[in-house]
């Protein structure tokens, strides 16, 4: 909900999104949306949603229903995107659904950030996430 007021990724502020990737690359967590997109360039991060409409209550994940794909392959056609990695199983189950059969490229699950991923601790999210500064 937060982030479609923000009309930007992870805005909810219990979601650990922006203090992961901060934490990975040893550096002050953005704010604004301003900061957050600097933030993407500086660290060559692209963020994309694997479903460009549909119908949810709130924002949790379990209610999507009639999910159409956010097509993403003329963008990998045309940019050196080397690796594709998906925030959650929500993520990445819409992504092989919608988004595999067009692109052909896998995605790389990682633990979901989202607050009601209570199963991982900042520090376990933060090892996980490692990956993507390789």
């Amino acid at each position: 909900m937060k982030s479609r007021e923000q009309l930007f990724f992870y805005a909810h502020p219990q979601n650990r999104f922006w203090k992961v990737l901060a934490a990975v690359f040893n550096c002050p967590a953005p704010e604004s949306v301003d900061e957050k997109k600097l933030f993407l360039l500086k660290h060559r991060i692209a963020l994309w949603d694997a479903v460009a409409s549909c119908t949810v209550v709130g924002s949790a994940d379990s209610s999507i229903k009639n999910a159409r794909p956010n097509d993403i392959s003329s963008i990998l056609k045309n940019a050196d995107i080397e690796r594709i990695f998906a925030n959650g199983k929500a993520a990445e189950k819409y992504y092989n659904r919608l988004i595999l059969p067009f692109t052909g490229r896998t995605v790389q699950c990682l633990p979901s950030t989202s607050p009601a991923n209570a199963a991982y601790s900042a520090k376990q999210l933060l090892q996980a996430w490692q990956i993507v500064k390789c």
